[in-house]
């Protein structure tokens, strides 16, 4: 009987907390039930339950192995990577695939929102200028239309601003059932890539070049459909490689968000579900994108 009350009294503060730092190894609750979730076209339902967030240290000595010097030098992991917890989301749906160029242009054309561009003094002033603007051009769109040959790669020059927008107004102007719909938070986010054991990658814990759009492979966005095989548990798509993708935290108090995911530039240490990056919502760039997240009404 006493056994039972004291299972009893860690269930509940799990519960009320929301989430509790576990051994890697812990089993997680039982998942939470409840009616099936029914989402807008080519969304994912994710059922309330718990997962394992962060990284280990075993994970976190894999990614500096592999993760170029500034990530050695500069302790990113250590610093930015959250700790081994367990923790709980609410039922949600989300993207499957990254929000492409053509989906944008079709959120354009309805709104008269801005088209993702950057002149090269806006660019430059962001300040982080790993690539030129030369680089930056064939992303640019013109005339009111996404570049040439990349309508279903993702859109990128997207503010944080631009993204929310965009999903607000998907959730009620661009889905079957109306839906309220915003970027996903981080714990959303992390658990669709993921899965709920703590995967260091979408398929597993191995790391395969093969799977991912990343610095050694094609110097640039590719289609969002290229790696379906290479799918979460849950089917999430390119949840690492191919643009880093804007959620919606703040990133460790700081003016900054998060963007989870790594892009077609970075190193296999930054291409875990768990890495996290953290950049001022106002930046547009080659290398952010997003997807959605919504709560049928």
């Amino acid at each position: 009987m006493r056994h039972l009350l004291i299972k009893t009294l860690v269930l509940a503060s799990i519960l009320t907390a929301g989430c509790i730092r576990l051994s890697p190894t812990a089993s997680l609750p039982e998942q939470v039930g409840g009616p099936p979730l029914s989402c807008p076209k080519q969304m994912l339902a994710i059922p309330a339950g718990f997962y394992l967030s962060g990284s280990t240290k075993a994970e976190r000595s894999w990614a500096y192995e592999n993760g170029g010097t500034a990530a050695q030098k500069g302790l990113w992991y250590d610093r930015w990577d959250r700790p081994p917890t367990r923790r709980k989301t609410e039922p949600y749906c989300i993207d499957k695939t990254e929000v492409t160029q053509s989906a944008y242009a079709n959120f354009v054309s309805a709104t008269g929102h801005r088209v993702p561009t950057i002149t090269e003094a806006e660019y430059r002033a962001q300040g982080f200028l790993v690539h030129s603007y030369a680089e930056v051009k064939p992303y640019l769109w013109q005339n009111e239309q996404p570049p040439p040959g990349k309508l279903d790669h993702p859109v990128v020059l997207v503010s944080q601003s631009d993204a929310l927008s965009y999903c607000a107004w998907r959730g009620t102007s661009a889905t079957s059932k109306p839906a309220s719909c915003s970027l996903p938070s981080e714990d959303m986010w992390e658990r669709a890539a993921r899965g709920d054991n703590g995967h260091w990658f979408p398929w597993g814990n191995r790391w395969s070049k093969l799977n991912v759009n990343y610095a050694e492979r094609f110097h640039g966005t590719t289609p969002v459909t290229r790696f379906v095989a290479a799918a979460s548990p849950f089917g999430m798509v390119d949840s690492v490689g191919n643009v880093f993708e804007w959620v919606n935290t703040a990133f460790k108090k700081t003016k900054r968000v998060v963007v989870k995911g790594c892009s077609w530039d970075d190193n296999a240490g930054l291409c875990r579900a768990s890495a996290r990056h953290g950049r001022p919502p106002q930046s547009r760039h080659i290398l952010f994108g997003f997807r959605c997240a919504c709560r049928p009404n």
